[in-house]
């Protein structure tokens, strides 16, 4: 039973390395786990989907806490923009914690890029993975940024995500 909860991981992400070099794999997003981590089920699988260049506010672990702010807004708005919606993910392989590292397309329309058009995400600071174009996600930023969008409302109090992080371990 180990050794098949092993391979697991590994067959999820070779189906979506196939669907990486063909097209984009239809899905049905079920759940949204913040704004940047959704559930996605199809093709009689069930997959975590950590979408790709992007980091949006972090939620709390603690019920009664409402973690980073923005980061409700972000789950909602990323929530609405797709849950029990069909999907088209493009996959990009295997990130940490198991989860699917992919673009996702509703409509034709990129659903990452428009959580950093909305000014709930900045772009991931990570090194992105081979055939990832981060540009327009960046240019997608700088005017969220000059807009004064979301949580680029926040001036000088913004704390990034990645330093959120290392706050609150």
């Amino acid at each position: 039973m180990r050794n098949i909860l092993k391979i697991i991981p590994f067959l999820i992400a070779l189906l979506l390395a196939f669907f990486t070099l063909s097209s984009a794999a239809q899905f049905k997003v079920t759940r949204v786990y913040d704004g940047d981590t959704v559930k996605a089920e199809g093709y009689d699988i069930e997959i975590k989907v950590r979408l790709l260049g992007i980091d949006a506010p972090e939620t709390s672990k603690k019920k009664r806490d409402p973690g980073q702010p923005y980061s409700q807004q972000a789950k909602k708005h990323l929530a609405g923009l797709i849950l029990n919606k069909d999907v088209e993910i493009k996959g990009y392989g295997l990130g940490p914690y198991n989860r699917i590292l992919g673009v996702i397309y509703l409509n034709g329309k990129n659903i990452n890029l428009e959580m950093i058009r909305a000014g709930l995400a900045e772009v991931y600071r990570g090194k992105p993975p081979k055939g990832f174009d981060s540009k327009p996600y960046i240019q997608a930023e700088v005017e969220a940024k000059e807009t004064l969008r979301g949580m680029w409302s926040l001036g000088d109090k913004y704390i990034s995500p990645r330093e959120w992080r290392k706050m609150y371990k």
